[in-house]
């Protein structure tokens, strides 16, 4: 079985920073892209930040500039450093891991619990 365990999540101010960590658990063979998304109220799930294993990223147009999405491979952990926080960025934040158990079977997607981040103005 694979988990994924979001932390960093909170309630900060306008303007300030979070940085989210999720970490992956469990029996496999290896991770390709890992992803942050969000999720606010009343709203669909949308794509906040990407990255490969080789480190190749993308971003939704609203946080270009603010976040940064990294990775630490021996660690199975992705980070997404969050700064110059808006309300409007308020939302639960998921983790995602494109996960392949085995070499013989292919990739899944793999899901965390959330994180709540609350920005306050």
């Amino acid at each position: 079985q694979v988990q994924l365990v979001e932390s960093g999540g909170g309630l900060v101010q306008a303007g300030g920073s979070l940085r989210l960590s999720c970490a992956a658990s469990g029996r496999f063979f290896s991770i390709n892209a890992m992803g942050w998304y969000r999720q606010a109220p009343g709203k669909q799930r949308e794509l906040v930040a990407t990255i490969t294993s080789g480190g190749s990223t993308t971003y939704e147009d609203s946080v270009k500039g603010r976040f940064t999405i990294s990775r630490d491979n021996a660690k199975n952990t992705v980070y997404l450093q969050m700064n110059s926080l808006k309300p409007e960025d308020t939302a639960v934040y998921y983790c995602k891991a494109d996960v392949r158990r085995r070499i013989t079977v292919p990739e899944y997607d793999y899901w965390g619990q959330g994180t709540q981040v609350t920005v306050s103005s």
